[in-house]
Protein backbone atom coordinates (compact mmCIF):
# COMPACT_ATOMS: atom_id res chain seq x y z
CA UNK A 1 0.00 0.00 0.00
CA UNK A 2 1.55 3.42 -0.93
CA UNK A 3 2.45 5.31 1.83
CA UNK A 4 4.76 7.53 3.60
CA UNK A 5 6.24 7.18 7.23
CA UNK A 6 7.56 9.58 9.36
CA UNK A 7 8.68 9.22 13.24
CA UNK A 8 7.94 12.93 14.24
CA UNK A 9 8.75 12.29 17.96
CA UNK A 10 12.52 11.99 17.23
CA UNK A 11 13.23 15.20 16.42
CA UNK A 12 10.66 16.68 18.81
CA UNK A 13 10.06 14.62 21.85
CA UNK A 14 7.70 17.52 23.02
CA UNK A 15 4.60 16.25 20.87
CA UNK A 16 4.58 13.44 22.99
CA UNK A 17 3.67 15.27 26.59
CA UNK A 18 3.85 12.73 29.50
CA UNK A 19 5.19 9.73 28.14
CA UNK A 20 7.51 6.93 29.53
CA UNK A 21 11.06 7.50 28.63
CA UNK A 22 12.09 6.02 24.97
CA UNK A 23 8.43 6.43 23.78
CA UNK A 24 8.03 7.42 20.21
CA UNK A 25 5.63 8.31 17.20
CA UNK A 26 5.36 6.45 14.05
CA UNK A 27 2.75 8.33 11.27
CA UNK A 28 1.90 6.84 8.55
CA UNK A 29 0.60 8.32 5.74
CA UNK A 30 -1.05 6.20 3.38
CA UNK A 31 -0.93 8.19 -0.16
CA UNK A 32 -3.88 7.74 -2.75
CA UNK A 33 -6.51 5.97 -1.01
CA UNK A 34 -9.36 7.16 -2.87
CA UNK A 35 -12.21 8.66 -0.74
CA UNK A 36 -14.94 6.55 -2.91
CA UNK A 37 -13.15 3.45 -0.73
CA UNK A 38 -15.35 4.83 2.49
CA UNK A 39 -17.95 6.66 1.00
CA UNK A 40 -20.50 4.01 2.24
CA UNK A 41 -21.30 4.45 5.83
CA UNK A 42 -22.56 1.38 6.40
CA UNK A 43 -18.81 -0.27 5.56
CA UNK A 44 -16.92 2.71 6.83
CA UNK A 45 -15.57 1.18 9.97
CA UNK A 46 -14.45 -2.21 8.34
CA UNK A 47 -13.45 -0.21 5.44
CA UNK A 48 -10.82 1.80 7.63
CA UNK A 49 -9.84 -1.29 9.79
CA UNK A 50 -9.24 -3.28 6.42
CA UNK A 51 -6.49 0.06 5.44
CA UNK A 52 -4.87 0.42 9.11
CA UNK A 53 -4.41 -3.73 8.72
CA UNK A 54 -2.86 -3.52 5.23
CA UNK A 55 -0.77 -0.07 6.96
CA UNK A 56 0.52 -1.77 9.26
CA UNK A 57 1.26 -5.26 7.00
CA UNK A 58 3.32 -3.11 4.58
CA UNK A 59 5.18 -1.60 7.41
CA UNK A 60 5.99 -5.81 8.83
CA UNK A 61 7.37 -6.50 5.41
CA UNK A 62 10.30 -4.83 5.85
CA UNK A 63 10.58 -5.24 9.86
CA UNK A 64 12.36 -7.77 11.85
CA UNK A 65 9.14 -7.58 14.16
CA UNK A 66 6.26 -6.70 14.07
CA UNK A 67 4.58 -2.86 14.71
CA UNK A 68 2.29 -4.02 16.94
CA UNK A 69 4.94 -5.34 19.04
CA UNK A 70 5.64 -1.78 20.30
CA UNK A 71 2.74 -0.18 19.90
CA UNK A 72 1.56 1.49 23.74
CA UNK A 73 -1.70 0.46 24.65
CA UNK A 74 -3.99 2.62 26.90
CA UNK A 75 -5.30 1.25 30.11
CA UNK A 76 -7.78 -0.90 28.51
CA UNK A 77 -5.38 -2.99 26.53
CA UNK A 78 -6.27 -1.10 23.49
CA UNK A 79 -3.52 -0.11 20.98
CA UNK A 80 -3.01 3.32 20.73
CA UNK A 81 -2.87 3.33 16.68
CA UNK A 82 -4.93 6.76 15.79
CA UNK A 83 -6.37 6.36 11.86
CA UNK A 84 -8.39 8.88 9.57
CA UNK A 85 -9.94 8.71 6.55
CA UNK A 86 -10.83 11.16 4.18
CA UNK A 87 -14.02 11.91 5.09
CA UNK A 88 -12.84 12.16 9.13
CA UNK A 89 -10.00 14.49 8.00
CA UNK A 90 -12.74 16.38 5.75
CA UNK A 91 -14.95 16.98 9.04
CA UNK A 92 -11.97 17.73 11.42
CA UNK A 93 -10.14 20.08 9.14
CA UNK A 94 -12.59 21.36 6.39
CA UNK A 95 -9.96 19.74 3.58
CA UNK A 96 -12.63 19.22 0.38
CA UNK A 97 -12.54 15.15 0.07
CA UNK A 98 -9.87 14.95 2.87
CA UNK A 99 -7.47 15.98 0.47
CA UNK A 100 -4.48 17.37 1.23
CA UNK A 101 -3.02 18.40 -1.86
CA UNK A 102 -6.80 19.98 -3.20
CA UNK A 103 -7.27 17.25 -5.63
CA UNK A 104 -5.70 13.68 -6.89
CA UNK A 105 -2.52 14.41 -8.09
CA UNK A 106 -2.32 13.97 -11.47
CA UNK A 107 1.10 13.03 -14.07
CA UNK A 108 3.33 16.33 -14.36
CA UNK A 109 2.90 15.97 -18.11
CA UNK A 110 0.35 17.23 -20.40
CA UNK A 111 -1.43 14.06 -22.85
CA UNK A 112 -2.06 14.36 -25.61
CA UNK A 113 -5.75 15.59 -25.31
CA UNK A 114 -4.97 18.55 -23.33
CA UNK A 115 -5.72 21.63 -23.87
CA UNK A 116 -2.71 24.02 -24.41
CA UNK A 117 -4.15 26.98 -26.25
CA UNK A 118 -2.77 29.79 -23.56
CA UNK A 119 0.17 29.93 -20.59
CA UNK A 120 -1.92 28.98 -17.98
CA UNK A 121 -3.43 25.77 -19.42
CA UNK A 122 0.34 24.98 -20.40
CA UNK A 123 1.94 25.60 -17.22
CA UNK A 124 -0.82 23.55 -15.54
CA UNK A 125 -2.49 26.09 -13.71
CA UNK A 126 -5.57 26.55 -15.12
CA UNK A 127 -8.80 27.09 -13.62
CA UNK A 128 -12.29 27.21 -14.73
CA UNK A 129 -11.93 31.50 -14.47
CA UNK A 130 -9.61 32.92 -16.79
CA UNK A 131 -8.29 35.37 -14.03
CA UNK A 132 -7.71 33.06 -11.69
CA UNK A 133 -4.41 30.59 -11.37
CA UNK A 134 -3.80 27.86 -9.42
CA UNK A 135 -0.88 28.05 -7.51
CA UNK A 136 -1.46 25.72 -4.78
CA UNK A 137 -0.92 22.05 -3.67
CA UNK A 138 -3.33 20.77 -6.44
CA UNK A 139 -1.87 22.37 -9.68
CA UNK A 140 -1.59 19.93 -12.31
CA UNK A 141 2.44 20.10 -12.52
CA UNK A 142 4.28 20.91 -10.03
CA UNK A 143 1.54 20.05 -7.03
CA UNK A 144 2.06 18.33 -3.64
CA UNK A 145 4.64 20.39 -1.46
CA UNK A 146 6.97 21.29 -3.79
CA UNK A 147 5.84 25.27 -4.96
CA UNK A 148 6.39 24.40 -8.27
CA UNK A 149 2.69 25.26 -8.88
CA UNK A 150 3.34 28.65 -7.08
CA UNK A 151 5.98 29.22 -9.64
CA UNK A 152 4.20 27.72 -12.28
CA UNK A 153 1.32 30.51 -12.19
CA UNK A 154 3.58 33.04 -11.85
CA UNK A 155 5.41 31.45 -15.27
CA UNK A 156 1.93 31.84 -16.53
CA UNK A 157 1.26 35.38 -15.80
CA UNK A 158 4.70 36.83 -17.51
CA UNK A 159 3.62 35.02 -19.96
CA UNK A 160 0.05 36.58 -20.34
CA UNK A 161 1.56 39.99 -20.16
Amino acid sequence: MPGEVYCHSLTDPTILGDVPEGTQTLTYFGLHLPATLFDDPATREERKAEAVARAIASLDEHLVDPVESVVARDADGVPCIEAKIPQEIEADLNMPGGHIFHGDLAWPWAGDETDLSGPAARWGVATGHHAVLLCGSGARRGGAVSGLGGHNAARAVLESV
